[in-house]
C-alpha cells in the first residue's frame, strides 16, 4: 500500500506530461492549417493572374454581361472571393481556435506545476516520516538485544521503554503525515476528473470553432464555383454568334440576300456581234475509222470556225472544241438530201486530228434537208464560195439548227466583202458521202491557174483586221 502511494504522484504526472503532448499537437495541427489557408490564398492569386489579362481576341465577343466577356469577369471575381476566404479563415484560425488551445496548453503547464509543488511535496514529508519511524524501530532492536545477553544499567535515553515511546510517537507523525498525503492525493485525483472534463471541453470548443471557419470557407468557395457554373449556363447558345453578325454585318453574307445566278450577271462584250454564232445545232459525222454517224454540237462563228462540241453543256465542262476547222481553209462539197461533205484541217489544239498537218474530207448528215441546205449555204458563205441563194433567215435556238439573224448578214464579217466577182457555179464535186477525190479538177471550189493568176483563189485567207487597241480588264458585274 505504501509503494502504492508513493507512485500515484508520479503517474499522475505523467499522465499531466501526456495531456500537455495532445495539447501541443492540437496548437501543431491548426497552426499548420493556418499557414495551408495562407498559402492557399496565394496560391489562388496566381490563378487568378491566368485569367486576369484581357482574352486575346476578345474583340470577337460581346462585351455586355450575359456573354464570354462576362463570363470571365465573374470567373476573376469569384476567384479574388476564393482567395479572400482563405484569408479570412486564416485569421479566424489564429484568432479564435489558437488561443484556446494556447490556454488549455498552459494550464495544463500550471496543473503540473501545481501537482509537483503540493502532492510531491507530501510525498516527501510522508517518505521523512517514515524514514524516522524506521530509525527508532532500529535503535528499539538493538538495546532490547543487548538488555537480553548483558542486562545491567543501559543510558537514560537509550531505554528499551523511552525508545518504544518515541517510536510511538514518530509512528504518530507517519501516520498524520500519510494521511494528509492522502487527502492531498483524492482531492488531487478528484480535481483531475473534472480538470480533464475541462480538458476535453477545450478541445471540443477549439475543434468547433475551426470546423466552422472551415466549413463556412469550403461553402464560399462551392457557392463562388457555382456561380462561375450558373453564369457559363445562363448564356445562350446563339447570343456570342448573333452579336458577331451584328457586328460585321458589313463584311458577313447576308443569307436573306440570294445566291448569285449567272442570267443576272453581265460583263463587257457579252453581247458582242463577234459572240453570237452563225448557226448552231445538232449534226452526225461519219467517222473515218468505223463509217457510222456520231452526233455532235456544232457551230459556226462569226470568226468563220466551224467548231465540234460533244454536247451543248458549257456549265459543267470546260467548251474545249473537239473538232475545228476553219472555213476559208476549207471546201465545201454539194449537198445531197441531208448530207453534205467539207474537206479542210482540224485546227483544234491538243487533238489527234490536228497534231498531224494533214487534210481530211468530212461527211456530215443533218435531221432535214432543209437543215442540211441552211448549214450548208452558211459554210459556203463563210468558206468564200458564194451562191446566189439568198442568205438564210434565224431560227430559234431551240430548234437542232439555229443560224444566224439577218440583220448580222455573214458578209459582213472580217473576209472579202460581200461585192466580190461571183464566180459561175461549177458541178459538185463529190456526194456527200462519195470518198475522198484528190484528182486535179475533181472537186469544185479547187483554185485553178487562172484563178490564182486573177487573184481569186477561194482558199485565200481573207485580209487581217488592223488590230484594235485592248480595253482595260473589266469584272463581271451582277445587272442591277
Amino acid at each position: 500500500m505504501r509503494a502504492l502511494r508513493g507512485l500515484i504522484p508520479g503517474l499522475l504526472l505523467e499522465r499531466l506530461q501526456a495531456w500537455k503532448h495532445v495539447c501541443a499537437y492540437l496548437e501543431a495541427y491548426v497552426s499548420a492549417t493556418e499557414k495551408a489557408q495562407r498559402a492557399h490564398s496565394k496560391e489562388y492569386e496566381k490563378v487568378l493572374k491566368s485569367v486576369s489579362e484581357p482574352l486575346k481576341g476578345g474583340s470577337q465577343f460581346d462585351q455586355s454581361l450575359g456573354g464570354i466577356a462576362g463570363l470571365f469577369e465573374n470567373i476573376r471575381y469569384n476567384t479574388q472571393g476564393i482567395a479572400n476566404s482563405y484569408l479570412e479563415t486564416e485569421k479566424g484560425i489564429k484568432g479564435s481556435v489558437l488561443p484556446i488551445l494556447e490556454r488549455l496548453h498552459t494550464e495544463v503547464k500550471n496543473k503540473n506545476k501545481e501537482l509537483t509543488s503540493g502532492a510531491a511535496k507530501g510525498a516527501k514529508a510522508v517518505e521523512k516520516a517514515r524514514n524516522n519511524t524506521q530509525k527508532q524501530i532500529e535503535l528499539l532492536g538493538q538495546h532490547t538485544a543487548s538488555f537480553d545477553s548483558v542486562g545491567g544499567r543501559p543510558d537514560s535515553s537509550n531505554d528499551p521503554y523511552i525508545i518504544q515511546r518515541s517510536i510511538y510517537y514518530r509512528l504518530n507523525k507517519q501516520v498524520l503525515e500519510e494521511n494528509a498525503n492522502r487527502q492531498d492525493i483524492l482531492a488531487v485525483q478528484s480535481n483531475f476528473q473534472h480538470f480533464e472534463l475541462h480538458i476535453i471541453s477545450a478541445i471540443q470548443q477549439a475543434l468547433n470553432a475551426f470546423a466552422q471557419l472551415a466549413s463556412a470557407q469550403a461553402e464560399r468557395s462551392n457557392a463562388m464555383y457555382k456561380d462561375m457554373l450558373g453564369t457559363a449556363q445562363r448564356i445562350p447558345g446563339d447570343f456570342e454568334w448573333k452579336g458577331f453578325i451584328a457586328r460585321n454585318n458589313n463584311v458577313l453574307i447576308d443569307p436573306n440576300v440570294p445566291a448569285r445566278s449567272m442570267s443576272n450577271i453581265s460583263f463587257p462584250n457579252q453581247n458582242h456581234r463577234a459572240t453570237k454564232p452563225l448557226i448552231e445545232g445538232t449534226l452526225e459525222r461519219k467517222g473515218r475509222l468505223l463509217k457510222s454517224y456520231n452526233a455532235g454540237y456544232y457551230i459556226i462563228t462569226p470568226s468563220k470556225f466551224l467548231h465540234e462540241f460533244k454536247d451543248n453543256d458549257y456549265i459543267r465542262h470546260e467548251p474545249s472544241p473537239e473538232l475545228s476547222l476553219y472555213l476559208p481553209d476549207c471546201i465545201v462539197g454539194a449537198v445531197v438530201d441531208t448530207k453534205f461533205n467539207v474537206k479542210g484541217k482540224d485546227m483544234s489544239k491538243g487533238k489527234v486530228t490536228g497534231a498531224f498537218s494533214t487534210t481530211h474530207e468530212m461527211a456530215f448528215k443533218a435531221h432535214s434537208s432543209e437543215d442540211a441546205r441552211k448549214w450548208h449555204e452558211i459554210l459556203k458563205q463563210c468558206s468564200g464560195q458564194f451562191t446566189n441563194e439568198t442568205p438564210v433567215s434565224p431560227v430559234s435556238t431551240g430548234s437542232p439548227v439555229s443560224p444566224v439573224s439577218p440583220t448580222s448578214p455573214v458578209s459582213g464579217l472580217n473576209g472579202p466583202p460581200a461585192a466580190v466577182e461571183e464566180r459561175q457555179p461549177s458541178p459538185p464535186a463529190y456526194a456527200a458521202e462519195s470518198p475522198s477525190s484528190d484528182a486535179p479538177g475533181a472537186a469544185t471550189g479547187v483554185a485553178t491557174e487562172s484563178d490564182i493568176v486573177a487573184g481569186n483563189d477561194p482558199k485565200a485567207p481573207a485580209p487581217a483586221p488592223a488590230p484594235a487597241p485592248a480595253p482595260a480588264p473589266v469584272l463581271a458585274t451582277d445587272k442591277e
